[in-house]
């Protein structure tokens, strides 16, 4: 599915009610919650803004407004956004508008950052039960200096260089229309993550043995990663790629052609929904 497995994990090790919703489809969410009924004001909506699978942006001015209408708690995972989308770089939920309505932003250092960890911000109150009951939490060993120092010098850099966003966005454009050109099935939209689907897991087998053999490293995506049925190759772009690297993957992308299907877009997965483990267990 297109939520990342550790959101899945979360909703499980909660102890709440998970409740799948179609794929970036607010109207399939808002049918959800109004059955839990009075239960939906504890829901927690939980998506992210741009889907490490496929590289789509969720749709958060429409979330957001379902989630005024029916309740609950939006939390964004802006993982794969954070430094990539928005203004100044805050994510899909800063380029929506939406922010206020977004209780819980979560997110890693792992990615535009160059660092690890993660963390989890908020405004509201209820970030203190994070602070005060998640075992996770409590019981990790805190970031070393080097670690907090590197993340606070890059989180500077997104702040005073936005063209290195206008950069990474020249070049996911560049890759995925190119992409797009030589026939290739592709993600639903250009983001810095491009994916190409396959038909088939042997296909993508070969097809990531043959761009290794050429010098291009891309993640190789098959199941139980993804749903039964589909196999992908995922390339990750960054600011620091030459348009000529971006047009010499293109072109071992070429020359692996014949071993790529071109059949129409097939979309996986589903977002998730989770009422809250009170309401789940009756109370208490």
């Amino acid at each position: 599915a297109d939520c990342h497995a550790s959101i899945y994990d979360g909703g499980r090790m909660s102890g709440a009610q998970v409740i799948r919703f179609r794929h970036n489809q607010p109207e399939d969410l808002r049918k959800r919650l109004l059955r839990l009924g009075e239960r939906a004001a504890d829901a927690v909506i939980v998506v992210e803004g741009l889907y490490s699978m496929l590289g789509d942006r969720a749709p958060l001015a429409a979330l957001a407004e379902v989630k005024r209408e029916c309740g609950g708690y939006l939390v964004v995972d802006e993982a794969h956004s954070l430094g990539v989308a928005g203004e100044h770089g805050r994510g899909v939920a800063e380029e929506a508008g939406v922010e206020a309505d977004v209780d819980f932003v979560i997110g890693t250092f792992s990615k535009s950052l160059g660092a690890t960890g993660g963390f989890c911000v908020s405004d509201r109150p209820e970030l203190d039960v994070i602070r005060y009951a998640s075992r996770p939490y409590i019981f990790t060993a805190s970031p070393s200096p080097s670690v907090v120092a590197s993340t606070r010098a890059a989180l500077g850099i997104l702040r005073r260089r936005p063209e290195l966003r206008r950069r990474l966005w020249d070049n996911a454009g560049r890759l995925y229309h190119g992409l797009e050109a030589l026939g290739f099935r592709l993600g639903p939209e250009p983001s810095p993550v491009v994916a190409v689907l396959l038909e088939t897991k042997a296909q993508a087998l070969a097809f990531w043995a043959g761009l290794i053999e050429r010098g291009v490293y891309v993640n190789l995506m098959i199941p139980p990663a993804t749903p039964n049925g589909t196999s992908l190759v995922r390339c990750s772009v960054s600011a620091a790629h030459e348009p000529e690297q971006i047009d010499a993957l293109c072109a071992a992308f070429a020359e692996l052609r014949g071993i790529a299907a071109t059949p129409g877009h097939r979309a996986c997965g589903a977002d998730l929904a989770v009422a809250s483990a009170k309401t789940s267990r009756g109370g208490g």
